[in-house]
């Protein structure tokens, strides 16, 4: 990529993310994007259409940066949470009131899109590296999706708390939701019936309840 191309792209995604961090995303405005980055706005359409992908590149960019990845499945499903997983949830933490705004109703579906991808393809390669029966004559497509959702509602219960559980706990329930159905000598979860906060621990809220 050229690298004036590389500034700009890198200049509007350090502009948003720096304005995400003391405003609503929808009162975000291309015009305050442009002004905070010091470029025109001409120069915003030339690399984006919209508010929603610059997020989602921002986003992807301090992911890799973090080196934060969802887990792969090369293997036997691990009895507990990966490393990578616990270290992908850390960088979800650090940056924990930005993706409170992207996972919550009337966030970034663009990024939120992304993650939910992402998490879908680590669920049917879990499914798929298991061996698991539990899911039997419904496309692996379909198991996937419907693992990461669960999965990215667990995420968006965990950010949402306050006192907010610790990343090893967060990562424990990621875990049991992403590959549960998969992991021997544990009963299968029934497929899109039970709702995952069902089979977590629970944790009490500040008025204790």
């Amino acid at each position: 990529m050229d690298v004036r191309v590389e500034r700009t792209r890198r200049s509007l995604q350090q502009a948003l993310l720096a304005l995400a961090h003391e405003h609503p995303l929808d009162d975000i405005t291309i015009a305050r994007i442009v002004e905070h980055a010091g470029v025109n706005r001409s120069s915003f359409y030339q690399h984006y259409s919209d508010k929603d992908t610059l997020l989602a590149d921002a986003l992807d960019v301090i992911e890799s940066e973090a080196g934060a990845r969802v887990p792969a499945f090369d293997g036997p499903l691990p009895e507990r949470p990966p490393a990578d997983l616990v270290e992908y949830l850390q960088h979800f933490e650090t940056n924990a009131a930005l993706y409170r705004l992207v996972l919550c109703e009337g966030g970034s579906s663009v990024a939120a899109g992304r993650i939910r991808a992402r998490l879908q393809s680590a669920a049917s390669a879990g499914v798929v590296a298991s061996g698991s029966t539990a899911f039997d004559g419904i496309p692996l497509d379909v198991v996937g999706a419907g693992i990461a959702g669960s999965s990215l509602g667990v995420i968006e219960y965990w950010l949402s708390r306050e006192p907010r559980p610790p990343v090893e706990t967060a990562a424990d329930w990621v875990w049991r939701v992403l590959v549960g159905p998969g992991r021997p000598g544990e009963r299968a979860l029934q497929p899109m019936t039970a709702s995952p906060l069902t089979a977590l621990p629970q944790v009490d809220g500040p008025d204790g309840k």
